[in-house]
């Protein structure tokens, strides 16, 4: 099973994420992740790819997509991946289907994890994120219980930023979600509910 995981910053896409890499042994693939790893080892890509983020530019789609070419010759991909933070345009998506057909696979499924924008203002602004690993919390943690790091808001949970970044998700994406129903592959889950009845919608969609 091949997946692409789509929905806004807080709409819940992490947690189904590993949800399913726990219960089904797919790899999970976040570009982000996949760039500073790349970026801390110093590979080849990772040195390119830092060139652009040191200039403040965005790193070119063709260099993410070598990436993630990279990421998906690893073994643990073999089973399935779950593709989160791209594409995050058509022209990314067509990109990505044509690379994905040049290695003989394709994808399943692009699960859109749905979240009304004023819940996800809410439960962004009311986290808190250790300053140490990253890890988040509901507000009132002051710290953190995965390293005993110190708990603070971090800029891009202010209501203010969220509702911006909220805008720019929805002027790329709207197209990105109509591209994937037009191919057949879109699932779409309501993502403002306990996440254990989410996963049991995600699981049924996706007939797994």
């Amino acid at each position: 099973m091949n997946i692409v995981l789509l929905g806004a910053p807080g709409a819940g896409k992490g947690t189904q994420a590993q949800k399913l890499v726990a219960e089904y042994g797919l790899a999970h693939i976040s570009t982000g992740d996949l760039l500073r790893a790349a970026v801390k080892a110093q590979s080849e890509l990772g040195i390119k790819a830092k060139e652009y983020m040191d200039a403040g530019q965005l790193v070119p789609d063709q260099l993410v997509i070598d990436l993630v070419k990279e990421r998906l010759s690893a073994d643990d991909a073999k089973a399935g991946f779950i593709l989160d933070g791209f594409p995050r345009n058509t022209a990314q998506a067509v990109t990505l289907d044509s690379e994905l057909q040049n290695m003989g696979l394709k994808l399943d499924a692009a699960l859109l994890v749905a979240v009304e924008p004023e819940v996800i203002v809410e439960r962004l602004s009311s986290r808190r994120t250790c300053k140490e690993c990253g890890y988040t919390a509901p507000a009132g943690t002051e710290t953190c219980p995965n390293c005993s790091g110190e708990m603070y808001q971090r800029d891009d949970d202010k209501p203010e930023t969220i509702r911006k970044r909220l805008d720019v998700y929805e002027n790329q994406t709207s197209p990105l979600i109509e591209y994937y129903k037009g191919h057949g592959i879109l699932k779409e889950v309501n993502g403002d509910r306990p996440v254990d009845e989410v996963f049991a919608d995600v699981k049924t969609l996706l007939a797994l």
